[in-house]
């Protein structure tokens, strides 16, 4: 049967930082032109910022640019950083502030904002809203659609009412497409359509291959007497230190005496016994962290993989009819350990792309090539240049030596080395055999400060329909037991943050059992796998977490 179709001139995939700007950038362009445009965003979550996780401490740079009367506005960045710590964690009970002077400059955080970016895109949102644009949330972006010549003409919508047999169901609702002049992929990071179109057009060829971490946040409402508004804490070194893995730790100190802290686990960690989840339960109990957290509640919970590659894994962003944006391309500076700023930037730099394009109607070229340029000729294109050895340093050398060599290549030569160190080894690859590593114990939850992993997708109010087919497919339902187990002690079990996948034994023996309502949309187990076997697609539209202000 025929799907029905809609028409738009631009087709923005996900109503994050990316997307959003985008679509207010080209509204504004649109009205400044007096040229009537149509824009539409699909949004997989349940409302805009359901799936919104991040830090964060937000660069206004791209926002002054997109809404200078921002303020005026009333936007939801109003918590200015008003102190900046570094910690560096050398032990279960001890670390050391490093001094202003050794972090690097780029590190820095005057003039920036603590903010919750699921607000903040709520905000933009409504921007978008009031300039024209039309949002749909609870759709998913389910398939890439390609006219006669191979170029993207649009997406098609996820069905819903599918039963887990592909059966309909009473509550069965179509697919329907979305056709576009142009459609912009602004999915996240490892979006799923983003990973289909970098194979499709070979968008990678010649670059590293991505890097990525696992970021687990949590939000605390603290005593009042230990809340210091407008501190930011960031920390390196121990706990992953102990296992040779690198990666970082935050707290922020929001409004309302509430603490934002998280804990990033770099994704090319060596050790198959590491489990990011319990990493970051360990840090909490540092007494740097633990002595905010006392006699707190903790309110929130959530984790999403960052892609932390920069400007060497960066693909090619550009192919015929559409753009690939933000964190979906991978443009955060992992220097900075932000992302926000440069995605909501790609987003308007793709705007006036799309613009120019439509203005010269048919004579348009398909493939908008001109994007490449202007991210070359942007301050987001020095940025991201400019911190290209970043990886490659903290990767080869390690956290301590790499953090040093980083701070001489930002702080002396302003990220200007004439030399580029690149990292092509995957994430997936790195891991070593389970007999080849030490075992780790990790101590049980003490349910004050550490807790469990089903306790904590409670609070991400994670919901799927259960009867739908699976979203975490298998291309070999075999290998978990019968390669994953043997040489890693299959460590989906342990990198998942969400208790999603168990090895589970019973009379017929060892079997791998994915649960899938659990499920809070991070992608760890799509990139970490070692046998590339798991692939995230989509589930129903507004399924997964459901944030209220992360």
């Amino acid at each position: 049967m025929e799907r029905e179709s809609m028409e738009f001139d631009v087709v923005i995939v996900g109503a994050g930082p990316a997307g959003l700007s985008a679509a207010c950038r080209i509204m504004q362009l649109a009205q400044a032109a007096g040229r009537e445009t149509t824009v539409c965003v699909v949004e997989k979550g349940s409302e805009v910022g359901a799936h919104i996780l991040s830090g964060a401490v937000l660069e206004t740079r791209a926002l002054d640019e997109l809404f200078p009367d921002w303020r005026d506005r009333e936007a939801p960045v109003t918590n200015e950083v008003t102190e900046d710590t570094f910690f560096f964690y050398t032990g279960a009970t001890s670390a050391t502030k490093l001094p202003n002077f050794m972090i690097p400059k780029p590190t820095h955080n005057d003039g920036n904002y603590i903010v919750s970016m699921a607000n903040v895109c709520r905000w933009l949102a409504q921007q978008a809203e009031d300039l024209g644009v039309e949002i749909y949330p609870g759709f998913t972006a389910a398939e890439i659609l390609y006219d006669d010549q191979g170029a993207v003409k649009g997406i098609a919508t996820g069905a819903m009412g599918i039963g887990a047999d592909g059966t309909e169901k009473d509550s069965h609702v179509p697919s329907m497409e979305l056709h576009a002049r142009y459609t912009l992929f602004a999915e996240g990071c490892r979006g799923h359509l983003g990973k289909q179109l970098i194979r499709q057009f070979e968008l990678d060829a010649g670059k590293d291959p991505q890097h990525y971490g696992i970021g687990i946040k949590e939000i605390w409402q603290i005593d009042p007497s230990r809340h210091e508004p407008g501190k930011v804490i960031h920390g390196l070194g121990w706990p992953l230190s102990e296992s040779g893995s690198s990666g970082g730790a935050f707290m922020y100190h929001a409004d309302n005496n509430e603490v934002y802290l998280g804990f990033i686990t770099d994704l090319n960690y060596a050790n198959p016994h590491v489990s990011p989840f319990e990493e970051f339960n360990r840090w909490k109990t540092h007494p740097e962290t633990s002595r905010y957290l006392e006699g707190g509640t903790r309110i929130a919970y959530g984790a999403r993989a960052l892609a932390k590659g920069g400007y060497n894994s960066l693909p090619k962003m550009h192919f015929p009819g559409g753009l690939l944006i933000g964190c979906d391309a991978g443009t955060l500076n992992a220097v900075k350990i932000k992302g926000n700023h440069t995605a909501m930037k790609s987003g308007m730099l793709a705007a006036e792309t799309v613009m120019e394009a439509l203005a010269s109607g048919d004579n348009a070229a398909a493939d908008l090539v001109a994007f490449d340029a202007k991210v070359k000729g942007s301050w987001l294109g020095d940025e991201l240049y400019t911190t290209r050895n970043f990886p490659g340093f903290m990767h080869k050398f390690g956290y301590l030596l790499g953090a040093g060599l980083v701070w001489i290549d930002q702080n002396i030569f302003g990220g200007r080395l004439p030399f580029t160190l690149h990292d092509s080894k995957p994430d997936y690859a790195c891991l070593k055999r389970a007999d080849e590593a030490p075992k780790i114990d990790y101590p049980k939850p003490d349910n004050k400060i550490t807790f469990d992993r089903l306790s904590s997708v409670f609070l991400s109010n994670t919901n799927h329909e259960e009867d739908q087919p699976c979203h975490l497919t298998l291309a070999n339902p075999d290998i978990p037991i019968t390669q994953n187990l043997p040489l890693y002690d299959e460590p989906a079990q342990r990198y998942c943050p969400a208790g999603v996948y168990e090895v589970v034994e019973d009379d017929q023996g060892k079997r791998f059992q994915i649960n899938a309502q659990n499920c809070v949309h991070c992608k760890t187990c799509d990139i970490k796998d070692p046998s590339q076997n798991i692939t995230w697609v989509t589930p129903e539209g507004f399924g997964g977490p459901n944030y209220p202000n992360m």
